[in-house]
């Protein structure tokens, strides 16, 4: 086995391995990979993609790739397919990762290192970012199934409080939405997995990422709103969705202003996605939560969804 660059490499010689990995997220995760994986292989054929591939007699079977944002690294997959001759895949996983790490950890400018691995169980691939020094944090990926939850729809919950109104997501929105994200973050461990909450300018970033790019699915705006306080036009709340299948739509956001979180908002954000998403015939809606916010993870839980597994977020500080 070799671990050579991935800009020695072509789309074609990516592809195949490619395909196996959207198999894997379709069954494990129910989630289209397909439009991730075109833009990977557009990254590819320009010889811009960083990253690491495992390669046995002439094929990849594994790769992980990475991105600069600024003075930081993002680490954004590691793929390898089972069925290696010569090695297992957790120990070419390792291989991939320190690869990475070492290179991240190496770039002039690099002062901060991240990774989620949503596809990989807590624990399962943790052992070279320790060595490495990355905190470690667990998050858990939840599950609402529509069908099982018939009476989930916004009539059904305690009604916004008069002094709020829900309207649909608007890009005019962009601005006060980005500083909802930066006020809502301040001081959460939220803030500590992605430093992007932590400024104006980068919740600007985190926004346009979500909307823009099919990182975490095509953004569905129909199934996306806002919460305004009436009497100050203040915007106070914001639910943000993705479709990552025809049939499944993923919460990428959910916020509200710290005074404001005892109305009710928040529940009632998600049942007005809930109930948007199920008249659209969407089966399920999934979403992340870090394990430490045992408040979310609460909500969650009383309004219907399940724990369907546990990942790893990752950061390193330079």
């Amino acid at each position: 086995m070799e671990i050579l660059d991935l800009r020695h490499f072509s789309s074609a010689d990516l592809r195949p391995l490619l395909e196996d990995e959207i198999a894997m997220w379709g069954r494990v995760l129910s989630w289209d990979y397909a439009i991730s994986a075109e833009m990977i292989l557009r990254y590819m054929d320009a010889k811009i993609l960083p990253g690491y591939a495992a390669i046995e007699r002439g094929s990849i079977f594994g790769y992980s790739f990475f991105v600069y944002e600024q003075n930081k690294g993002v680490i954004g997959d590691l793929f390898v397919r089972d069925g290696a001759r010569s090695f297992n895949r957790h120990e070419v996983e390792e291989r991939l990762l320190t690869h990475v790490i070492e290179t991240l950890q190496q770039s002039p400018g690099i002062h901060r290192v991240e990774a989620q691995l949503l596809a990989h169980n807590a624990g399962e691939v943790s052992r070279p970012f320790l060595q490495q020094g990355f905190s470690r944090h667990p998050r858990v990926f939840m599950n609402f199934d529509i069908g099982r939850h018939p009476q989930a729809s916004l009539p059904t919950l305690p009604p916004l409080p008069p002094p709020f109104e829900t309207r649909p997501w608007s890009e005019q929105e962009y601005q006060s939405a980005a500083a909802l994200i930066t006020a809502a973050y301040r001081g959460h461990v939220d803030s500590e997995i992605n430093d992007q909450y932590r400024t104006l300018a980068g919740s600007l970033r985190f926004l346009n990422n979500i909307v823009r790019f099919p990182g975490c699915g095509t953004f569905d705006p129909q199934a996306s709103f806002v919460v305004f306080e009436r009497r100050t036009r203040t915007l106070v709340g914001l639910i943000l969705c993705s479709q990552v299948r025809p049939d499944v739509g993923h919460i990428t956001q959910v916020c509200v202003l710290p005074e404001y979180r005892s109305a009710g908002l928040g529940e009632a954000m998600l049942a007005a996605s809930t109930m948007n998403l199920r008249g659209r015939g969407f089966h399920f809606i999934s979403l992340t939560v870090t394990e430490a916010n045992d408040r979310a993870i609460a909500l969650y839980k009383r309004i219907g969804f399940e724990s369907t597994r546990v990942f790893d977020a990752f950061v390193w500080e330079g």
